[in-house]
């Protein structure tokens, strides 16, 4: 992500899914924003919202008024406002900017293993989502990207998954379908959940002895956020490791 686009209207659904997901502070959670520099483009600009809270507060008060505070009244555009007041409970972060080159990444996920020691989930919030072919891994813009193995490594270790995914100008349907499914395969989740936005996409890959857990948190996030976040649950009986 990028400090331009904090406070934005997809990172109020953004907070709102990781406020639910983690029971309000029932289960351990980690943020690894891979905050990467800003670029002077608009893409943050999308904040008409917070000036409009007869229309988005209902979907989760507490949320919409720390934001508007922060964005309107204190006029922040830094994800530090997050996790200095009381949006995210129990949640540790990933400190400092992610950079391009393979050895710096490597270090920097290093470090943030052991902010993620114990934790329960792990939320990925990479520029653009999950690796793609035109972006080695270690090459120039490689920051805006979540790679196949981290994913692996991370699943392995015990945590369950969401990742923040853009949407590339394809046909909507197919593409959640087909990296729901490669998310199962990489990570041998037997469900994966899919939650739509108008904007972008989360995957969430849980382990299984979260099952039930984020079974629940998907119910409540359809009841609190409705046609906002489109919920999918994604069942694969035997998904096969890479």
């Amino acid at each position: 992500m990028k400090n331009q686009y904090f406070g934005d209207i997809n990172d109020y659904r953004k907070y709102g899914l990781l406020r639910l997901f983690s029971g309000y502070g029932e289960i351990t959670t980690a943020a690894c924003w891979m905050l990467t520099p800003d670029d002077g483009r608009t893409d943050g600009s999308f904040t008409d919202y917070l000036h409009q809270p007869e229309k988005w507060r209902r979907y989760d008060r507490e949320l919409y008024d720390h934001l508007r505070d922060l964005v309107l009244v204190q006029n922040l555009r830094d994800v530090r406002g997050v996790e200095t007041v009381a949006i995210l409970s129990s949640c540790r972060f990933a400190p400092g900017l992610l950079p391009n080159d393979a050895e710096g990444r490597a270090a920097y996920f290093d470090t943030f293993a052991g902010v993620t020691e114990g934790c329960d989930l792990i939320f990925f919030d990479p520029d653009n989502g999950i690796q793609v072919k035109s972006k080695p891994y270690g090459r120039k813009d490689s920051s805006k990207y979540l790679y196949w193995h981290e994913i692996r490594d991370s699943f392995s270790a015990g945590h369950s998954l969401l990742i923040y995914q853009h949407f590339p100008r394809v046909k909507r349907e197919p593409f959640i379908d087909t990296l729901a499914r490669e998310l199962a395969e990489n990570t041998g989740a037997q469900e994966v959940y899919s939650f739509r936005t108008p904007r972008v996409l989360f995957l969430l890959a849980p382990q299984d002895r979260h099952r039930e857990f984020f079974r629940e948190c998907s119910e409540k996030v359809e009841a609190a956020w409705g046609s906002q976040i489109a919920v999918a649950r994604h069942r694969y009986s035997d998904p096969q490791r890479h």
